[in-house]
Formats: structure tokens, C-alpha cells, sequence
């Protein structure tokens, strides 16, 4: 399997830790010391999770080695959604006007997007597609709380769109190792640790010591897996990403694994928590900082629970 071409889109907007204060009663330096966010992303009013996500596809077409008609698969992979039945996927198929393709929507949580990979990994053992488009376009502050001191803090906006094939198209595509995915959800809060409940009160995460618990653990679970899956050995990655969720986790990774803050790339200083196109996001904006020939690993942790990860190889 290989990535053909990948796109991001971040909004301009920014809502930094000062903005809090009035609204939740905690400090930029409370924030900040906590979470190891500064400012995060925010969609503008005639921004959503579709055109987020039109805006990512067409960042990544300048450098798609193929027509983008040639796609015989969408999947909208993300939790925040805009519309539960006009998905994300078939948005794309409509602006596009990609005829003849399947379209399918995944959601996991925070782990959605390698959700989305996996499931085109299986399409293609099926013979059932070739080329895949994996969209992930997550609007958290459509559905973020504001006013809850406990997570309101957290949420920032982005998408990411991958284009990805079951055989290699050109020289530069980047190879993918391994694909490992796993349900948590009979562990701990399971899914009572992050919530999206529209209609009640946005997305909410009432128990904070439980998720930080589980994703330190689970991240480095999945990477173990992923590593096992692909014959490689920790020390044959050269950069890992994880879930941008908070960068005391990621310092907690990064200290079990006994690598140096160094090896691993972030976004949350700036971006905050943008859900399951956080990871990818990584690699979209330090894919250029990356060695011909390393191998990156990403590792996440989603709500509900859920964990997964996916090590890919920059081309020589």
C-alpha cells in the first residue's frame, strides 16, 4: 500500500489561551503548564467540516501522480460530523465528479483516520478498489463546550486528505509498513471518557486522569503491534507522531520509549487538539523534514476507547 499525494487544510483563525479566562475561569499559564497548548485552530463562520475538507483535497492534488476520477474509493474517516447522511465522502464524489466509485464513512474517535486506512487496505486485498481517497476533516469547535474547564480548552479545527494505492504509481510515493487498529471500549471509561452528544452539551471529557492513562499505554501498545506487524525493531524509526492531544502525553510517551522529545514531530502548541487529523496534520506539515529512506511512525489514541497506528517509509 502506498501514499500517493496528501493534502491538510488549517483555518487562519486562533483562539489563544487569553480568551479562557472569561469563559472558564483558567489562565494561559494553567493552560499551558497542563496541556502544552498556546493557541488553537478555529474554522470560520462559513467554514465547516466539508469545505475544511475540499480545501485539504485540493492542497494535495497539485502532487497526485493520477486524474482524481481515477479514485474508486472515498472513506470519510473522522468523528465530528457536519451531516451524518450527505458524509464528507460523498461531498468529495459530488465536487469532484468521481463516478463509479464506492464511498463509506468510518468514525473511531480520535483513531478514525487509520480506521480509514486499514479499511482501504482491505478493499484492496479484496480486489474490490485500487486507489483510495481517505479524507479526514474535523470540526471540533462546531461541537466544543467552551465552558467547560475540564476540556473546553482543548478542541482546535482541520483536515487532512490522503491519497493512497494498492501498488505503487510513482517513484516518490511513500510506502506504508504496517496498519494496526484495535477497540478499547472495555477498558476503563471506555465510552465515558470523551462524549459528542450534540444535543446535550458538545464534546466533554468528564474524566481527563482516565484518558491520559490509557493513551500513554495504548499508543505504545499500538506501536509495539505495528512494529511487530511490519519485522521492524523501535530503533529502525527515525521520527514518531503521536495523537495531538496533550503534550504531557506525549512527553510520557516519549519517556517509556526512552526517545528524546526530539524524535517526535508536534502541531499541539499551536493547533491544539484537532481530533483524528491531528496525527496525519503532522506529517502533512513536517513531511519535508523527514530523511529519504526513514521511517516515521504514527500512533494514536481515540476515545471510546480505541488505538492505532501506521508506519510509513519516505521514498530514497
Amino acid at each position: 500500500m502506498y501514499i500517493n499525494a496528501m493534502g491538510a487544510y488549517v483555518p487562519e483563525g486562533r483562539i489563544t489561551n487569553d480568551y479562557f479566562l472569561a469563559v472558564n475561569g483558567l489562565t494561559s499559564e494553567w493552560i499551558t503548564q497542563r496541556t502544552g497548548i498556546v493557541s488553537r485552530s478555529k474554522a470560520a463562520a462559513d467554514e465547516n467540516q466539508f469545505t475544511m475538507a475540499i480545501d485539504a483535497i485540493d492542497d494535495a492534488l497539485p502532487r497526485l501522480p493520477y486524474d482524481i476520477k481515477d479514485v474508486d474509493l472515498i472513506v470519510g474517516a473522522a468523528y465530528a460530523a457536519y451531516d451524518t447522511v450527505g458524509t464528507v465522502g460523498h461531498v468529495a464524489q459530488q465536487h469532484y465528479g468521481i463516478a463509479g466509485a464506492k464511498v463509506v464513512y468510518a468514525t473511531s474517535a480520535c483513531s478514525s483516520f487509520i480506521n480509514g486506512l486499514e479499511i482501504a487496505d482491505c478493499y484492496f486485498k479484496a480486489g474490490k478498489a485500487t486507489k483510495a481517497l481517505i479524507i479526514c476533516s474535523e470540526h471540533n469547535t462546531y461541537y466544543s463546550n467552551e465552558a467547560d474547564p475540564k476540556s473546553g480548552h482543548l478542541w482546535g479545527d482541520a483536515a487532512v486528505a490522503f491519497f493512497v494505492s494498492k501498488e505503487q504509481v510513482a517513484p516518490n510515493d511513500w510506502k506504508v509498513l504496517s496498519i494496526f487498529t484495535e477497540g478499547l471500549g472495555h477498558l476503563g471509561k471506555g465510552p465515558n471518557g470523551v462524549l459528542l452528544r450534540p444535543r446535550e452539551d458538545g464534546i466533554v471529557m468528564p474524566d481527563g486522569r482516565d484518558v491520559f492513562i490509557h493513551a500513554c499505554r495504548y499508543m505504545i501498545y499500538a506501536l509495539n503491534k505495528a512494529l511487530e506487524e511490519s519485522g521492524l525493531q523501535p530503533a529502525d524509526l527515525g521520527h514518531l507522531i503521536t495523537h495531538q492531544a496533550n503534550k504531557r502525553i506525549v512527553a510520557q510517551v516519549a519517556h517509556q520509549l526512552d526517545r528524546p522529545m526530539d524524535d517526535f514531530f508536534n502541531n499541539i502548541e499551536t493547533l491544539g487538539n484537532t481530533g483524528s487529523a491531528s496525527a496525519p496534520l503532522v506529517l502533512c506539515q513536517f513531511a519535508d523534514q523527514v530523511k529519504p529512506g526513514e521511517k516515521v511512525a504514527l500512533t494514536v489514541f481515540g476515545g471510546g476507547y480505541s488505538c492505532g497506528c501506521f508506519i510509513t517509509e519516505k521514498p530514497v
